[in-house]
């Protein structure tokens, strides 16, 4: 298939030989509508015949003046899929408007197949299904496509002309009703039906006035011809030939509406300059100039600026919607994408500017959103991409001049960060720009549902003001959003994440000034407790009573289809007053000391072997965990350093132990085995829970998995018996007082009827995540998370480069112009299994949820190798690769390498500035640019 955007394809043959092609002609689809069916354009690829070096094969010769009715026929195709699948036919409809029927039945596999007569012509191709029968098909004409070729082979542009009007047929019933004189229809009467104008799509109000829908079109008279007679025009192919010829010339036109003759003179223009051959690519999203197809749909103008495609940030964020039309970018109106591009030059990173935009389904309203001009160096400059029909490719160049002020602007620290908003216009404009999409903000935008504030701090002014926020989105578990808004009211604060906690996955975020005040000794069962937090659309401060049914109850989620981040080895506070999963915020006592955070807990529920649903709930956080790691980043710690409003600091390390554990009940580990001196000691320790902690798992390559067992019951660390999770932590705490990166816990366990003693050494953790992502082939793959970990397995080949998924990259996401409406996804989060369309992963069968050991026979043991070894791997090459899944199966398959539309590239996370910057590897353009 010829799309209008980029297309990377190759061709079959029939003894599986594969060669390149490259698309250098896209007809334009064609302004005529047949009923219940939308005409086929089509489009021609240019390949090397000496590239087929083992098939013998002969051209089809083309012959649509061979078609008539009751013509035995061939179509040749995949029909369903079979692989060279002949159908005899017969046709039996010639319309007027040049489109062949017959009762094929022909299926999905089989579009584009040549219509073959019995002398090996071809006729027609196969275009398509009729909508209300599954038993007939509809043939697409070979005139305009043969002339075509034959320019295309000569080298002669291939004219278009259009008025940017649509027509149909209608019968002469329908005409008399819309007025047709009897003068009109006697003339006409040789012919079945009429052209009726559909719709009328133009720049210029008056062409509408002149011609409008409703018209019936008769006479067509050039003004080139005059001394030619005038012709009657019925027939779609007559219409275009015409048109074709009088490119950039006046026409004449006559039409009768409502009884009445009228002749206009017309431009005709061409249909190709309307037609964008060009897209602007920024922060991920995909705009373009209206193309006419759009503007028909749509009932715009052509050439407006067009979003294809929003990507997954810049526009994305701020709720502008695919199929959104520009008109004002930071107060500057915008009527072409030129306009676009000159305003985006004048904007600096991590500037916040009004937008303006119109929505095909509710034109008559214009919706303004808050843009932020794309500061996190996750995607390349903007990029203008412009199609070369010689060579079959898109060539991209830089959008905006080096000197720009976008380009030219760095990373911008974050001062006092405050921007001065009314918070009115911030429910509006999240209101407004929803377009009746069910879709949950980042965490990083989303004030109210799932994140929530508490500040610990020694006074207003203190650059160590922080925010903890939970979130249960993959965007903190990926980590590292550098800058977050929160809407404190009455402002718009400008908040910047300091630290991730890799275990409980909630974020440290400074800024200036506020403070919550300290946190408070632990809740207790039927204490009474206030939620204080903001409402979920009006943004507003709202309390709530409650009473504590449950201060420790053990959150345990199971593991999800897709390897993501899950709360483990928590216990949180349950209240005995149901808020529902938008409501969140701190839990306070009477005096308005805050005693816990309320936060979301996402968790998948299982319904049969292959469905699943995705469900949360809300819970309190005990502030005990936030308040060890805020105490290190106010009083100093030994860490890497960060820069904080303009300060730089020491941000903490975090010791786990790498194991998961589950809550047993004492009276359950007496049935184990568990004596009674332990129980004893366990319950004197813990009246409360009466509970032993067991080992449900280790993480794969964690320094415990190989001492502890599932199953193991945890009594002593050092002596000293623990019943809670917090007792681990508080362990694990006692440890970073000592400088012993390597200390381990003296653990006493009891297994199998045995007590024993061990040794378990810890692991250290920072709140960076995940801080190295390398794009090739369309996949993304990085060093196995915690989530992969914790299902318990790495391969002993090398595990340092998981396919964590293949998916839409910043710009081929958006690679095709969206001229029909095709369904295009956006990037999801990182464990998702969404695929890119036309990647070579995804074409191939790279799917996500493995681990690359080879590639080309070389190991690849970790990322720095893999980039070594595709290095090396030219544009156009088939590479072998051997890759691993979770249960432990090896596999081999091969692709085929593209780095024109899929370049090798890599996100890397700065830890100190806490800004991801992205880096070509490797691409056509650049070459080997490490």
């Amino acid at each position: 298939m010829i799309l209008l955007g980029p297309v990377a394809a190759e061709a079959m043959f029939v003894n599986r030989e594969e060669i390149p092609v490259y698309p250098i002609y896209r007809d334009p689809v064609s302004c005529f509508i047949i009923v219940d069916l939308t005409v086929h354009d089509f489009g021609f690829f240019r390949y090397d015949p000496a590239a087929i070096q083992f098939l013998s094969y002969e051209e089809i010769p083309l012959a649509p003046e061979a078609a008539c009715v009751g013509l035995e026929i061939r179509v040749v195709g995949n029909d369903s899929g079979e692989k060279v699948s002949f159908l005899l036919l017969m046709l039996l409809l010639l319309g007027p408007n040049g489109c062949e029927k017959a009762a094929s039945g022909t299926k999905g596999g089989s579009s584009g197949s040549p219509v073959i007569d019995c002398q090996g012509r071809a006729v027609a191709l196969n275009a398509g299904g009729e909508r209300s029968s599954s038993s007939s098909a509809f043939f697409f004409p070979l005139e305009r496509g043969r002339d075509s070729c034959q320019d295309k082979w000569e080298a002669v542009t291939i004219p278009r002309g259009t008025v940017q009007a649509t027509f149909v047929h209608k019968g002469f019933d329908e005409t008399r009703r819309l007025g047709l004189q009897s003068e009109t229809e006697q003339v006409c009467s040789f012919y079945s039906t009429l052209l009726i104008v559909d719709s009328v799509v133009s720049l210029s109000i008056s062409v509408v006035k002149l011609l409008s829908t409703g018209s019936a079109v008769c006479l067509w008279l050039p003004s080139s011809w005059a001394c030619c007679r005038c012709q009657v025009i019925t027939q779609f192919l007559k219409m275009e030939t015409l048109l074709d010829d009088s490119v950039g010339q006046n026409v004449e036109l006559e039409f009768e509406r409502g009884g009445t003759s009228l002749t206009v003179q017309l431009v005709v223009e061409d249909l190709h300059t309307i037609t964008p051959n060009y897209f602007l690519e920024v922060s991920s999203a995909v705009m373009h100039p209206l193309s006419y197809q759009q503007a028909r749909n749509f009932r715009f103008h052509c050439g407006l600026v067009y979003v294809s495609e929003p990507g997954s940030y810049m526009l994305y964020r701020a709720g502008v919607p695919r199929h959104a039309i520009i008109k004002r970018l930071a107060d500057e109106d915008i009527s072409n994408l030129e306009d676009f591009i000159n305003v985006l030059s004048k904007l600096s990173r991590g500037a916040r500017v009004p937008l303006v935009y119109i929505n095909y389904n509710g034109r008559h309203r214009k919706m303004s959103v808050l843009v932020t001009v794309d500061r996190h160096e996750w995607y390349a400059s903007p990029q203008i991409y412009t199609r070369d029909d010689g060579s079959g490719i898109w060539i991209g160049k830089p959008a905006l001049l080096p000197n720009s002020q976008l380009i030219s602007s760095g990373a911008i620290q974050v001062g006092n960060g405050v921007a001065s908003m009314d918070t009115s216009t911030s429910e509006h404009v999240q209101e407004e720009s929803n377009n009746g999409t069910k879709k949950r903000r980042l965490g990083e935008e989303d004030a109210s549902a799932d994140g929530t504030m508490i500040a610990e701090v020694e006074d207003s002014t203190s650059p160590g003001n922080t925010v903890m926020s939970d979130d249960h989105d993959t965007s903190a578990d990926s980590g590292n959003a550098s800058v977050a808004e929160r809407v404190i009211e009455p402002t718009l604060v400008m908040l910047t994440a300091v630290f991730l906690h890799p275990v409980h996955n909630y974020a440290v975020i400074a800024y200036d000034p506020s403070a919550l005040g300290p946190a408070e000794p632990a809740l207790r069962r039927g204490e009474s407790v206030y939620l204080v937090g903001l409402s979920s659309r009006s943004l507003q401060a709202t309390s709530r009573k409650s009473v504590v049914t449950n201060p420790c109850a053990a959150l345990q989620i199971s593991s999800a289809e897709s390897p993501r981040y899950r709360e483990t080895n928590m216990e949180v506070i349950e209240l005995d007053t149901d808020f529902g999963s938008s409501f969140s915020g701190v839990l306070t006592d009477e005096h308005g000391r805050v005693k816990a955070i309320w936060a979301s807990f996402s968790f998948q529920l299982k319904y049969g072997l292959n469905s699943s649903q995705n469900h949360q709930c809300v819970r309190g956080i005990p502030v005990h965990s936030v308040s060890q790691v805020l105490n290190k980043i106010i009083s100093g710690t030994k860490g890497p350093s960060r820069i904080i409003n303009g300060i730089k600091r020491p941000m903490p390390l975090v010791r786990v132990l790498e194991v998961e554990f589950y809550c047993t009940l004492l009276s359950k580990a007496r049935s184990f085995g568990l004596s009674n001196n332990w129980i004893q000691a366990l319950a004197k320790k813990d009246p409360v829970r009466r509970q032993v902690l067991q080992v449900n798992g280790c993480l794969a390559g964690s320094k415990a998995e190989n001492l502890l067992e599932q199953g193991d019951m945890v009594l002593a660390i050092d002596k000293n018996p623990v019943t809670c999770f917090n007792d681990l932590e508080d362990a694990c705490h006692a440890l970073d007082m000592h400088d012993d990166m390597d200390a381990k816990l003296e653990l006493t366990i009891f297994r199998q009827g045995s007590e024993m003693e061990i040794c378990v050494g810890t692991d250290v953790r920072d709140g960076n995540g995940t801080t190295r992502v390398i794009n090739w082939c369309g996949c993304f793959v990085q060093d196995p998370h915690p989530a992969v970990r914790a299902l318990g397995f790495l391969p002993q080949e090398g595990h340092g480069v998981y396919v964590t998924r293949y998916g839409f990259d910043p710009f081929l996401q958006n690679c095709s112009l969206d001229l029909q409406s095709a369904s295009l996804g956006t990037l999801k989060n990182l464990v998702s299994c969404r695929g890119s369309i036309g990647s070579p992963v995804h074409r191939y069968g790279l799917y996500p949820h493995r681990w690359i050991v080879e590639v080309n026979g070389k190991p690849t043991p970790d990322l720095d190798a893999f980039v070594n070894v595709t290095k090396e791997i030219e544009d156009g090459e088939f590479v072998r690769v051997r890759t691993v899944h979770f249960n432990g199966k090896p596999e081999v398959l091969t692709l085929k390498q593209d780095l024109h539309y899929w370049p090798t590239w890599e996100l890397s996370f700065d830890p100190e500035t806490a800004i991801w910057h992205r880096k070509t590897i490797k691409s056509i353009e650049t070459g080997d640019s490490l």
